[in-house]
């Protein structure tokens, strides 16, 4: 009996079968989930207020810099699950502090946003990716045929979480972007180097990981659903422009629904073939995330404009929501559609995107959005399906 209690609360943490049958989310993984989006959140919020205020630019750099921790974070901690979660004591309690990370982050998000102090959230990221060194190495010890592949995250990762420490020293008169930047393109560059390693590339589960990117999109898309309430809901408080008002509510809902239904479409695990094609996959819905959470922030900016709160014109408040979209079609398309597919539906989503971009130079960009995508669903249920898929 003492044996069975030990087992539980320490489990040697070797590699999952990649082909395991029933491999699906964990309650752990969803409740991670629930908690990153919370991030997601406190990012979009900012966005939506630096629109409706004409500082685009700004909102623009602090919303894409927060998202990228964020998703990386969560990234990251999908991946090694899908190929390590042993779902024992110490497992959950090293999940749990990189859930708290992930809290800490979204209290440092408005210090980001308006104060360029990101001291919070940076302690919130570093918080979460060494919890996921400690994660690395419990495997490098358990998994010997792994094991330079695990070192080799531990280090990389662990390293770089000293120079993000460091970044906080940079005086305020150097640019913050360029630094930035080159440290993401090294957490960018660790996976791409330790999947590389002798021992071979970690078992992750094809279809546990697509299941696991798909949950979070619906998870994105619901907070933005969320945001767009709760600004539809202050605006109907005033009990001023009402009609306006519920005709951006039901063409704000139409567009999020079709946003959903052309991801989920068809099935995506069979893009996962290979190595290179599961980091393209993995690293391309970046976009895809950050651009479903930006579609909130757009919600919110429209109905600002429509009760005169925005200080910005008809032109700007419609690229705030059709830029969104646009960049979630593109990416869609590159990701899960032009793989796998040939015939119209290759056309289809590009020049839907090319569209999105134009319906803020015409009155009703929100509706005529709604419009578009009702178009794009019908050609992807209709034709789309009658083309054969290249692979699978």
């Amino acid at each position: 009996m003492s044996e069975q209690r030990e087992r539980r609360f320490l489990t040697p943490m070797v590699g999952r079968s990649s082909d395991e049958q029933f491999r699906v989310s964990t309650p752990l993984e969803l409740f991670f989930d629930l908690c990153f989006v919370v991030a997601v959140a406190q990012a979009a919020a900012p966005l939506h207020h630096s629109i409706a205020e004409h500082h685009v630019l700004h909102g623009l750099r602090g919303f894409l810099m927060v998202f990228f921790a964020i998703w990386w974070a969560w990234m990251n901690f999908t991946w090694f699950a899908s190929a390590y979660d042993t779902d024992d004591d110490v497992y959950r309690i090293t999940t749990f502090v990189q859930i708290a990370g992930a809290l800490v982050l979204a209290a440092g998000v408005s210090p980001a946003f308006e104060e360029s102090d990101f001291r919070v959230i940076t302690i919130g990221y570093v918080v979460m990716r060494l919890a996921l060194v400690f994660q690395w190495l419990r495997a490098a010890r358990s998994d010997p045929r792994r094991r330079a592949t695990a070192l080799r995250y531990a280090i990389g990762v662990g390293a770089l979480q000293v120079f993000w420490l460091l970044r906080l020293a940079v005086p305020e008169s150097w640019p913050v972007v360029p630094v930035f930047v080159l440290l993401v393109i090294l957490e960018l560059a660790v996976p791409i180097w330790a999947e590389r390693a002798p021992g071979g590339p970690t078992t992750y589960h094809p279809h546990h990981v697509t299941e696991r990117y798909g949950l979070f999109t619906i998870i994105v898309l619901g907070e933005s659903v969320a945001a767009a309430t709760v600004a539809f809901r202050g605006a109907l408080d005033e009990g001023e422009h009402v009609a306006g008002l519920i005709q951006l509510a039901v063409s704000g809902l139409v567009v999020v629904f079709g946003l959903w239904w052309l991801y989920f479409d068809r099935s995506a695990h069979h893009l996962l073939s290979s190595l290179r094609a599961s980091m393209l996959w993995g690293y391309g819905h970046y976009f895809i995330f950050a651009s479903a959470a930006a579609v909130g922030a757009g919600l919110g900016v429209s109905i600002d404009h429509v009760t005169h709160h925005a200080e910005i014109s008809s032109v700007l408040a419609g690229y705030a929501i059709a830029v969104p979209v646009a960049v979630y079609l593109f990416f869609v398309w590159l990701l899960h559609i032009r793989p796998h597919q040939s015939g119209p539906m290759l056309a289809a989503f590009p020049v839907a995107a090319v569209l999105a971009l134009l319906t803020p130079l015409a009155p009703a960009t929100l509706e005529l959005l709604a419009v578009l995508l009702t178009v794009l669903v019908a050609i992807n249920v209709t034709l789309g399906r009658r083309v054969p898929d290249r692979v699978g």
